[in-house]
C-alpha cells in the first residue's frame, strides 16, 4: 500500500471516481455529490492537496485535504486541524475500510504539519456513514446547518451536515 499525492494525469481518473460514487450515492438514496469543479481539483492536486491510495499499481482510494475550513465549520474552523474532503473508494475495493487507512495516514501527517485534530464531514444526516466514520475513530461532533455560500460546492448550499472529528 502506497499513499502519495495525486498527479495531473490522475485528474480524469479522479473524475471517473466520483462519477461512480455519486451512481452509488444514487442507489442508496443518500444526499449525492455534484459535479465538481475541475479547475478546483486541478488547483488541489497543484497544491500537493490530492491524495491517492495506491496498491498493486491500482488507485483504490482517493481524497482531497484542506488545512482551513470556515464555511463549513464556522466558529469552530482552526489552523489546527486539516480538513479531508471527498474520500472515494474504488468501487472494485469497497468493503476494505481504506477510510481507516486514510485515518491512520492522516495521524502522521498532520502531525508532520503540527496540527492537532483530523475532521471530516457529510451532508445529511446518514446514520450508516456516521457509524462508519465512528468506527474509524472520528468523534461525531454533531449536525450543523449550513448557508449559501458560493465558496461551497453545490451540494453544501444550506445543507444540514455532520461533522467529525479525532483528536491527535
Amino acid at each position: 500500500m502506497i499513499i502519495k499525492n495525486s498527479e495531473i494525469n490522475d485528474i480524469d481518473f479522479i473524475f471517473e471516481m466520483y462519477k461512480v460514487a455519486t451512481e452509488y450515492q444514487k442507489k442508496r438514496v443518500i444526499d449525492i455529490w455534484p459535479e465538481f469543479d475541475r479547475v478546483m481539483v486541478k488547483k488541489e492536486i497543484i497544491e500537493k492537496r490530492q491524495f491517492k491510495l495506491i496498491i498493486d499499481n491500482e488507485i483504490v482510494c482517493i481524497w482531497a485535504v484542506a488545512y482551513d475550513d470556515p464555511y463549513i465549520w464556522g466558529e469552530k474552523n482552526n489552523s489546527k486541524s486539516i480538513y479531508i474532503h471527498r474520500l472515494a473508494t474504488h468501487r472494485n475495493h469497497r468493503g476494505n475500510n481504506f477510510a481507516s487507512k486514510v485515518v491512520e495516514w492522516g495521524k502522521k501527517y498532520a502531525l508532520q504539519l503540527k496540527k492537532k485534530y483530523i475532521r471530516l464531514d457529510t451532508v445529511g444526516h446518514n446514520k450508516k456513514l456516521i457509524q462508519h466514520y465512528s468506527n474509524c475513530g472520528f468523534k461525531f461532533l454533531g449536525l450543523t446547518q449550513l448557508s449559501q455560500s458560493e465558496n461551497l460546492p453545490d451540494h453544501y448550499q444550506n445543507a444540514i451536515v455532520s461533522l467529525f472529528e479525532i483528536k491527535i
